[in-house]
């Protein structure tokens, strides 16, 4: 029987409801400023969202000083993995294949949750009942099913989709192993807070390495627009996006959040519906159905733990 308390059963919603800002981020808003640097659009958009939260957070900054240096390696990882490397890996794949042939990225990003199940069980040591597995490959399948349908993945074998199979790939164990970190870094720190750290650590480590590869003369390329996109990113689908996230993963064990988060392609094929009327066929309504059952069955499965090893 399921023991946990009301706030714990609803805090896969706040996952949920995550993923699916970072669904609208992608297709609404992100598309803007795929005219600028990738390493500058994570850098601006980290440190509006960082300078937004300074004022509320500045008088908490005392308990910064009580992080151990394991915490303060744990929110680096975030940053760089979660923050950095992960979002910078999957646009990058994107531009190489021009936003046409979006299948072979699309695919490969199925396998995060593959990723932060297998690092959860080693770092974590979250050991899932057996029917956790059964419903997280029915939650992939329908994943699957709701982004192709009954079709194969288009794949040409050109240089550039196979660096985007890399980068995508590179992508997915980046978002799957930031899950985990994420997890045990709420552990000593308050959600809140700890959107703050990632932020900030996240503008600092990108910040750092602009100068290095010249990218600063990328600066005189942001227009008015593209601050307004930022601005809308940072009180949307990323400052309150992880405010959601962490909250909700601070009470849910890393893999039933990770499934979770495969509502984003439900959110995908809905904008898609609404923007450019791409109806769904009857194979991605079956995957509609498939992922958002297995999501609530995932939801209630209980996971046991022992001393982790972060």
């Amino acid at each position: 029987m399921d023991q946990r308390g009301p706030a714990d059963q609803l805090a896969p919603i706040f996952v949920i409801i995550a993923a699916s800002l970072w669904g609208v981020d992608g297709i609404v808003l992100r598309p803007a400023l795929f005219d600028l640097p990738v390493p500058l659009v994570v850098f601006i958009e980290s440190l509006t969202v960082a300078f937004i939260l300074t004022p509320f957070f500045w008088k908490r900054f005392a308990e910064l000083g009580k992080l151990g240096k394991r915490d303060w390696m744990i929110f680096l990882g975030i940053a760089l993995f979660g923050g950095a490397l992960g979002t910078m890996a999957i646009t990058r794949a994107l531009f190489y294949v021009n936003f046409v042939n979006l299948s072979i990225v699309i695919l490969i990003q199925k396998l995060q949750p593959v990723f932060a199940i297998i690092l959860a069980a080693i770092l974590l040591r979250e050991r899932p009942q057996k029917r956790f597995f059964f419903w997280a490959v029915i939650a992939i399948i329908g994943a699957y099913f709701v982004t192709f349908g009954i079709n194969r993945p288009a794949i040409n074998a050109t240089d550039k989709t196979g660096l985007a199979a890399l980068l995508s790939l590179l992508a997915a164990f980046s978002f799957g192993a930031s899950t985990v970190l994420s997890k045990r870094g709420l552990k000593n720190v308050d959600f809140r807070l700890a959107t703050y750290i990632r932020f900030a650590l996240t503008a600092i480590l990108v910040g750092i390495t602009l100068p290095v590869f010249g990218l600063t003369r990328g600066l005189s390329l942001v227009t008015s627009h593209h601050l307004v996109i930022f601005l809308l990113i940072a009180f949307t689908t990323g400052g309150l996006a992880i405010f959601l996230y962490y909250y909700g993963l601070k009470k849910i064990s890393a893999s039933v959040a990770t499934i979770c988060e495969l509502s984003f392609p439900i959110t995908a094929v809905i904008l898609e519906y609404l923007l450019r009327r791409n109806f769904l066929d009857s194979f991605q309504w079956l995957g509609v159905i498939l992922l958002i059952y297995s999501i609530i069955k995932v939801s209630r499965v209980k996971i046991s733990t022992r001393e982790p090893v972060l």
